[in-house]
């Protein structure tokens, strides 16, 4: 009877041991992670990795106006499909050249309002970076966090802009600011909102400005 006494003891030492092993683990994860990767694991990031392909229209809806053009990008072999109702455009983003470059500035702009909580890890060495723990949001004017990101001088479509992302303490992306050229004053202000869990990431799939008047979202999102 003593032995099994004493082997229960010991195999509830060890699953406790384990369980306390991997709450430090979780824990050391968590330190290590810098303001940055903190946004983007708030937005699911660990799963980007599993991710085969990823299909979206980007809406835009400007007054009376309504603009959409739909994209497939298949990150790891970087394939990229354009389509519109007029046409349809495949290209690798490995070899681009001058005549699919226009088509590659706007798949690069239509990502970045679906995916900005990723590219803050993907292109966190062409850009400095500055947290400020407290701040006032442009449009809600709640305190929150700010992340200010400025894009160096070279390379890219926009070199040199910057832009001011507005959270709370969850690291969700609530609001920002784009600024062209690192100027002072924002020449666009947006809400992040109606987040959705699609294949495991969490995406804001609309952006509103203060007047109403604009709005920029998403639909058809398939994530496989």
């Amino acid at each position: 009877m003593k032995h099994y006494t004493l082997y229960f003891l010991c195999s509830l030492f060890m699953i406790t041991a384990c369980k306390t092993e991997k709450k430090q683990d979780k824990k050391t994860v968590e330190k290590k992670l810098n303001i940055l990767e903190k946004i983007a694991y708030a937005n699911g990031y660990e799963h980007w990795k599993n991710v085969e392909s990823i299909k979206f229209t980007f809406n835009v809806d400007r007054d009376s106006s309504h603009f959409e053009r739909t994209w497939l990008w298949k990150p790891k072999a970087n394939d990229v499909v354009f389509m519109t109702h007029e046409d349809t455009v495949s290209y690798n983003r490995k070899a681009i050249d001058s005549t699919i470059a226009k088509t590659d500035a706007g798949f690069i702009n239509d990502k970045y309002w679906l995916l900005a909580p990723y590219q803050l890890v993907w292109d966190q060495q062409s850009f400095t970076h500055e947290h400020t723990k407290s701040a006032e949001a442009p449009l809600s004017k709640k305190n929150m966090q700010k992340l200010t990101i400025v894009y160096g001088n070279e390379g890219g479509y926009t070199p040199g802009d910057a832009y001011d992302f507005y959270f709370g303490n969850d690291y969700r992306i609530q609001e920002w600011a784009f600024r062209k050229g690192n100027q002072p004053e924002p020449n666009m202000i947006t809400s992040w909102e109606d987040y959705k869990t699609i294949g495991d990431l969490d995406l804001a799939t609309m952006h509103k400005m203060a007047d109403g008047n604009f709005q920029l979202y998403f639909t058809g999102v398939e994530v496989q």
